[in-house]
């Protein structure tokens, strides 16, 4: 029975839903698409059957039919679309970052706890098969008390010239680093304060700054560190990274070593799709379950703004030239 209707709005990032309308376990189905691009939204259609195609999202929040909105829209739009899906009485899978300042996530905040509607922000590193391995095993105690932690970032962002990333433009301090911040929240909870530097790499003629350190506090009283490096050459190493040092064990990416022992252990497991697009999926099959058994989301719409503030607390201490407290109560 697919009868969670889905309509998406912009077919980058979001052209990965549409795999939910070949699951037949699952009760979501793509039934309207929107993007400004024209032609592709026309191609994108037709390829995949798709009937209700606009080039205005609000033809999207008008229909009966669809009961889920996904933004997938420029960093900068995320919050109009959302607070109007909300307002329409539809629930949101709003990819990261979730919005682009502390006054958009408290309206957000607000319009959920107002609706009572689920939202669900799309961190797709919360739905990489091992990282919830390892987060996992931090569920069950067995990394024992995190005291370090630290995540990465990195991506040469020249192949995106000439896109609204450039025009708008992107500010990767957001539309980046959010990747890593909400990572090592999700595993060490609250940032209590972040002294962070920026600057430019001298790769890329980016308007912006983009590469960007954070050294964290937690509220716990472990440490970490977060980087994001968008104005470089890329590096042979991995896109995204974790380290995780607890107690009882630590955990780098896909390996996992317990005290007393020598050799590690891998955290790989099977999934049914692997790369941005298992992730997408697995994280709307976590918002439909949240949705049939009304449950809250993870990350919902308080981790959301927890992370942009995090991200404002990094602005203004590079700003500041010290350590800025982060903002979690909304």
């Amino acid at each position: 029975m697919k009868d969670l209707g889905i309509g998406i709005i912009g077919l980058g990032m979001g052209q990965f839903v549409l795999a939910v309308n070949d699951l037949p376990e699952s009760r979501l189905v793509v039934r309207g698409l929107c993007d400004t691009n024209a032609a592709r939204l026309a191609e994108v259609a037709a390829q995949h059957k798709v009937t209700v195609a606009t080039t205005d999202y609000r033809e999207l929040l008008s229909r009966d039919d669809i009961q889920i909105i996904g933004v997938y829209s420029p960093d900068h739009l995320h919050a109009e679309q959302a607070l109007a899906a909300l307002a329409a009485g539809k629930h949101v899978i709003c990819t990261k970052p979730m919005c682009v300042s502390i006054a958009e996530a408290e309206k957000l905040v607000k319009a959920v706890d107002r609706t009572g509607l689920k939202f669900l922000v799309g961190q797709t590193c919360r739905f990489v098969q091992y990282y919830r391995a390892a987060h996992d095993l931090l569920e069950e105690g067995k990394l024992g008390e995190i005291g370090y932690i630290e995540a990465h970032y990195v991506h040469d962002m020249r192949s995106f010239k000439g896109t609204w990333r450039w025009e708008a433009p992107q500010d990767f301090n957001y539309g980046g680093l959010c990747h890593p911040l909400d990572l090592v929240r999700w595993f060490a909870g609250d940032i209590d304060e972040v002294h962070t530097y920026g600057a430019r790499g001298g790769v890329s003629d980016h308007p912006l700054p983009g590469n960007f350190v954070y050294n964290l506090k937690f509220k716990s009283g472990a440490i970490g560190r977060v980087l994001g490096l968008f104005d470089i050459t890329h590096p042979p190493m991995d896109m995204l990274g974790l380290s995780v040092m607890g107690t009882l064990g630590a955990v780098v990416q896909d390996k996992v070593l317990f005290d007393g022992e020598h050799q590690p252990h891998s955290l790989s497991r099977p999934e049914p799709q692997e790369g941005h697009g298992g992730e997408v999926v697995r994280y709307m099959l976590h918002l439909e379950e949240c949705i049939l058994k009304d449950k809250a989301p993870s990350p919902d719409v308080r981790d959301g703004a927890r992370c942009i503030a995090a991200c404002e607390a990094g602005w203004e201490s590079i700003r500041r030239g010290q350590p800025v407290k982060v903002r979690n109560e909304f």
